[in-house]
C-alpha cells in the first residue's frame, strides 16, 4: 500500500533539480552558521554544552529532509481529498496553545508552542498551519472556478475561514507569522482568479486592521518608531535593531571569519533564532551575505517557473503559494535585520533554529517538487 501511495505517474519527468540544490545549500550553510552562531547562547543556558541547538537543528533537517522524501513523490493531486482534516487537525492545534496542558515551560509571553505531553515534544503550530492552510486553500480557489469573482461565492467564505486562522494567531499574539498567512493568502487568491477589487478592499481593511493592532498591542508600535528612528529607545525597545546592524556594519565585504562574530555573545538577542542573518553577514561578510540573497531570489523564480508549467490549476495555485511564503518570509527577516522594514519576529527559512519550522519548509519543497515532475 505504502509503494503504490508513492508511485510515481507514467506522465512524471526529472524534478527541478535547481530547487533541489538551491535549498540543499541553503540548509547546508545554515547549519554550519547556526554552530557558529549558537555557540555562545548555548554554553549559557546549556551548562557548557555548545552545540544544544545545533544538535536539535539535525534531528529537525532529518526529519524533514524525510518527509521532503517522501512528498517529493506523493502525488499532490491526492491532497485535494484530506486538505480540509488537515485544516480541521491545524487549527485544533493553534487552540491548544491557550490550554495548560499544553504549555510549555520557559518560554516568551507569545503563546505560539506547545508541548505534547508523555512523548515531551514541543512544536508551533502555526507553521504547520502555513502549509496546511495552503493546501486547503487552493483545492478550495479551484473548486470555486468561474464563480470566484463573485462576492457570495468567492470572497465572502474566503474571508471567513482567513478570519479564523487570524483571530486566533492574534490571540497569541504571533503576527509575523500571521503577515506571512495573509501574504498566501492574497498570493493564492490572486493567481487562481479572485476579484482585484475585492482584494484592493481586503487590503485597505488590513491596512485600517494595522493601525487598530498598533493601539491594542503598543509593543509593536514601537517597532514601527525604531524603524524610522532606531535612537528613540538604544537599550529597550530599539536594542536588537541597533545591535543587529552593528554586526552587519561591522562585518564589512569580507567578514570577520568563520566564528569571530563578537555580537554573538550575549549583545544581540536571538541570534540562532530571527536574527542569525546579522551573524552571518558580520562572520562572512557582505559579499556572502548577498549571495544568500540571490539565492532566495533564484528559488522565487524557480518556483515561478513551476507555476507558470504546472497541469492545472490546482499545482499552479501550490507552487506560487510555496515560493511566496518561504522566499518572501525570507526577505521580510533579511529586511527587518537590516532595517529596512520594520522587525517582525519572522524567522529566516531554512537556516532559523526550529524543528517545526525547517520539517514545515522541506515538506512544502517537497510538495513544488513532485509539481515540477509533472509541469508541461
Amino acid at each position: 500500500m505504502f509503494r503504490n501511495l508513492l508511485h510515481e505517474r507514467a506522465n512524471y519527468h526529472h524534478p527541478d533539480y535547481f530547487v533541489i540544490g538551491i535549498v540543499s545549500v541553503i540548509v547546508i550553510f545554515g547549519l554550519i552558521m547556526l554552530s557558529s552562531a549558537s555557540s555562545a547562547i548555548s554554553y549559557v543556558r546549556f551548562n557548557e554544552n555548545m552545540y544544544h541547538f545545533f544538535n536539535r537543528q539535525i534531528v529537525g533537517i532529518i526529519l524533514g529532509f524525510f518527509l521532503f522524501y517522501i512528498l517529493s513523490k506523493f502525488d499532490y493531486h491526492r491532497y485535494k481529498n484530506i486538505s480540509v482534516p488537515l485544516l480541521i487537525f491545524s487549527i485544533i492545534l493553534l487552540v491548544l496553545v491557550f490550554l495548560p496542558w499544553f504549555e510549555p515551560k520557559g518560554y516568551r509571553s507569545a503563546q505560539s508552542w506547545i508541548r505534547i505531553p508523555i512523548i515531551h515534544i514541543e512544536l508551533q503550530p502555526s507553521e504547520i498551519v502555513k502549509l496546511s492552510f495552503l493546501l486547503y486553500l487552493a483545492a478550495w480557489l479551484e473548486s470555486r472556478g468561474s464563480n470566484l469573482i463573485k462576492l457570495e461565492h468567492g470572497t465572502i467564505p474566503f474571508l471567513s475561514v482567513l478570519f479564523i486562522i487570524s483571530l486566533l494567531m492574534l490571540l497569541q499574539p504571533d503576527t509575523g507569522t500571521l503577515f506571512i498567512i495573509l501574504i498566501i493568502s492574497l498570493s493564492t487568491y490572486f493567481i487562481a482568479g479572485g476579484n482585484i477589487r475585492h482584494i484592493l478592499y481586503i487590503v485597505i481593511g488590513g491596512i485600517t486592521g494595522l493601525f487598530i493592532m498598533l493601539k491594542i498591542y503598543p509593543y509593536q508600535l514601537n517597532r514601527f518608531r525604531c524603524f524610522f528612528d532606531s535612537s528613540f529607545s538604544p537599550n529597550f525597545y530599539c536594542y536588537q535593531i541597533n545591535q543587529s546592524l552593528i554586526a552587519i556594519g561591522s562585518g564589512g565585504f569580507l567578514g570577520r571569519g568563520f566564528g569571530n562574530s563578537r555580537q554573538k555573545f550575549l549583545y544581540l538577542p536571538e541570534v540562532h533564532g530571527d536574527a542569525i542573518f546579522p551573524i552571518i553577514a558580520e562572520e562572512m561578510g557582505f559579499i556572502i551575505a548577498v549571495v544568500l540573497v540571490i539565492l532566495f531570489a533564484f528559488l522565487f523564480y524557480r518556483g515561478y517557473l513551476i507555476a507558470k508549467n504546472a497541469p492545472d490549476v490546482y499545482g499552479k495555485i501550490i507552487a506560487i503559494g510555496v515560493v511566496s511564503w518561504l522566499t518572501i518570509q525570507a526577505f521580510i527577516n533579511i529586511a527587518g535585520m537590516t532595517n529596512l522594514l520594520p522587525m517582525t519576529g519572522v524567522p529566516l527559512p531554512f537556516i532559523s533554529h526550529g524543528g517545526s519550522a525547517m520539517i514545515a519548509n522541506l515538506a512544502a519543497i517537497g510538495i513544488l517538487v513532485n509539481i515540477s515532475k509533472q509541469t508541461k
